[in-house]
């Protein structure tokens, strides 16, 4: 079965999956097929009943809802899989419902909140490198594992757009504001040159290319932009859970108040279907409530 497994990572990379996804499907897959072993039975002899007695399985050792539905999902995609590949004669996941998750509220930074996040940096050489990065995250909506992929060659300047690659190898072109254009500027001007040298020196790669440089003049991982914002979160007393992706819900956001087309906004984050966009509407909304039962008289 190990065997089986390895040829569908395999398929995984070569559909252009990321790194991550792939990683989360090795370890729920991993996890199921012991089980299948550990119950003395071969994946032909997998049925539905016995996919529920995994998951209640899951269940007892503690998983939650969230939990429980990605590793439902990595099932479905494997069973596919191998039905495709001729490996089963039908599909047993067609034959359980999946968990069904309540949708919650993208949480996400008032204006005020984001342009006190954006002046935090100072003007030093990491400074300028990190008002570009939450600029541009600000301004684009990208996903962090989007971000730190970028390279040089993908910001135009001249026209205002950053070239992505999305989920499932997507391409999409995405608008710089003028200020993120700025602070980019400012940022390859005075600060990248002296973050690439100090790479080239100690042999990193991707010191050329990488966008964004981490302070070994390497390519910035996604756990660095994370401790970045936390630096910032925490300077400023916020006082809540702040990630990358608050600054993504924050760019819908703040588009959609301002009254952005929906169908514009997907295209912008990458949605494959506008009902994830819809989600930002909901936000917009609660926020209009709150904002008519704290000043209208007779709220």
């Amino acid at each position: 079965m190990s065997l089986i497994l390895d040829e569908f990572l395999s398929y995984l990379v070569a559909k252009r999956a990321s790194p991550r996804t792939v990683e989360s499907y090795s370890f729920d897959l991993r996890q199921f097929l012991s089980f299948v072993e550990e119950e003395g039975l071969d994946l032909p002899s997998v049925d539905a009943l016995f996919l529920r007695r995994y998951l209640a399985r899951l269940k007892e050792q503690g998983y939650g809802k969230r939990s429980i539905a990605r590793k439902q999902a990595s099932l479905r995609t494997f069973f596919k899989f191998l039905l495709e590949q001729g490996g089963l004669q039908r599909n047993p996941a067609d034959d359980f419902a999946s968990v069904k998750l309540e949708r919650s509220l993208p949480g996400f930074l008032y204006q005020d909140e984001v342009a006190a996040l954006l002046a935090a940096p100072d003007g030093s050489i990491l400074g300028r490198r990190d008002v570009a990065l939450l600029e541009t995250l600000y301004a684009t909506g990208l996903r962090v594992s989007e971000l730190v992929s970028l390279n040089l060659t993908d910001v135009d300047y001249s026209i205002g757009f950053v070239q992505v690659m999305g989920k499932g190898g997507k391409e999409r072109f995405v608008p710089l504001g003028s200020v993120a254009i700025q602070r980019l500027g400012e940022y390859l001007e005075k600060a990248r040159p002296v973050l690439a040298e100090k790479g080239e020196r100690r042999g990193e790669r991707e010191a050329r290319r990488a966008l964004f440089l981490n302070k070994n003049g390497g390519r910035l991982s996604v756990r660095g932009v994370a401790r970045i914002l936390d630096k910032y979160v925490e300077l400023l007393a916020l006082n809540r859970r702040v990630t990358p992706h608050t600054l993504r819900h924050s760019f819908a956001t703040h588009l959609l108040e301002g009254g952005a087309d929906l169908r514009a906004v997907q295209e912008m984050l990458g949605h494959a279907s506008v009902s994830t966009t819809q989600i930002y509407t909901h936000v917009t909304k609660k926020r209009l409530r709150e904002v008519y039962k704290r000043t209208h008289p007779r709220a």
